[in-house]
């Protein structure tokens, strides 16, 4: 009896752990590389227009110390890219990000990053030596535009990057590196395209 009671249990431990293994954030905690970041895996979710909810509203401090006001977009599709300089997926996407910045600065499309770890020191140079010159809120204090986007569509991983309608409200994620310019383009140009409608 007590033999059987003690397979039980180790059978429904070993079910639980394998449950446990199937989540890859939990898996990379466990991992222990010390990369000091939790990466998504580049889903990317997309919301339809009754879908979206309520306008994100958010606002901070800059690294070249003015502010940033997402009320100051409203009318733009609005890029949020969530970031910080030791991140690996980070440094990739960086240009990727400016490069769209650039492309769509005359179409109505605002770019803000939001620096989750840094100082202004580390985060200024990280956009000198990526050349990113859209504005970067400076959150590592206050946590109060993480804090904006904590809802049904949060920044899960760093780096994510969120679409916001010319509304303010979610239209897409991306959680964790994007890979291309061409995902974040389309996007956009739906987004721009429901403006024309």
């Amino acid at each position: 009896m007590v033999l059987r009671s003690i397979a039980a249990l180790a059978a429904a431990s070993a079910l639980l752990l394998t449950g446990c293994a199937s989540d890859p954030l939990a898996e990379q905690y466990r991992e222990g590389s010390g990369k000091n970041y939790i990466a998504g895996d580049g889903t990317i979710s997309e919301f339809a227009e009754p879908q979206r909810g309520e306008p994100i509203e958010f606002s901070g401090e800059t690294v070249d110390g003015g502010t940033f006001d997402s009320a100051d977009t409203l009318g733009d599709v609005t890029i949020v890219n969530f970031w910080y300089a030791g991140c690996a997926p980070c440094r990739v996407e960086a240009p990727i990000l400016e490069d769209v910045s650039q492309q769509f600065g005359d179409e109505g499309v605002s770019f803000v990053g939001v620096n989750v770890r840094d100082q202004a020191g580390t985060a200024a140079s990280f956009e000198e030596t990526y050349g990113v010159t859209y504005p970067s809120i400076l959150d590592v204090e206050s946590g109060t535009a993480q804090l904006a986007f904590a809802g049904p569509v949060p920044a899960a991983a760093v780096p994510t990057t969120i679409v916001l309608d010319q509304e303010g409200r979610v239209a897409a994620r991306v959680l964790g590196q994007l890979t291309d310019a061409s995902i974040l383009e389309s996007i956009i140009d739906g987004l721009l395209a429901e403006q024309q409608a």
